[in-house]
């Protein structure tokens, strides 16, 4: 079961989804927390330094979906090695 679930649609222009991939791109880059505007919103998550990544392309007869999916554990981790 998860947690939590969010999904948002809207239509946007080019320029609006290069905003919102750059943002994600920044926070990425920079590490810790990204904030996220989502709707009327904004989600707070923190990234670690290691993702897991997937990319999908679908064509269909008139449209084109891409998806890039990322993931991370939740579970904390202390630092030690065994």
């Amino acid at each position: 079961m998860k947690d939590l679930e969010f999904e948002h649609r809207r239509s946007l222009s080019r320029l609006e989804a290069a905003d919102q991939l750059a943002a994600l791109a920044d926070a990425l880059r920079h590490g810790g927390r990204a904030e996220l505007q989502l709707g009327p919103g904004k989600l707070s998550v923190h990234i670690p330094d290691e993702l897991l990544s997937e990319v999908e392309v679908e064509v269909g007869d008139d449209q084109i979906e891409l998806e890039i999916e990322l993931k991370w554990s939740t579970a904390q981790s202390d630092g030690a090695k065994a």
